[in-house]
């Protein structure tokens, strides 16, 4: 891993039906103790409908190159507890070495 790790985070994957017939997500692990750079983030965003300033906040995590993450899986912060759904996974092409994975992450928890 190139970034400096500043937490280790598990990955949760699955779903199963609730009594109401209701999709609901599992704490299943699919991989725990994960080395990850974690960061959150806020900008200040606003559209042409609504010129009114808003925060939003997201967060960033690099994880090893070939850890098996894919978007919607769940990210559990180990540290803090915090669960992230994962938006979006890409990677920089590094001809030498094999790149971090950059996880782009949304805060559920």
């Amino acid at each position: 891993m190139q970034a400096i790790a500043t937490t280790r985070i598990s990955i949760l994957r699955g779903s199963t039906t609730d009594g109401y017939g209701d999709e609901v997500d599992t704490d299943t692990p699919i991989a725990s103790s994960i080395p990850a750079a974690l960061t959150e983030q806020s900008r200040r965003v606003t559209t042409r409908d609504d010129p009114t300033p808003r925060i939003v906040r997201y967060a960033v995590a690099r994880v090893p190159a070939r850890t098996e993450v894919t978007d919607q899986d769940r990210v559990r912060d180990e540290r803090t507890g915090a669960v992230y759904i994962v938006d979006a996974v890409s990677s920089m092409t590094n001809p030498a070495a094999a790149a971090d994975l950059r996880l782009d992450l949304r805060r559920t928890t």
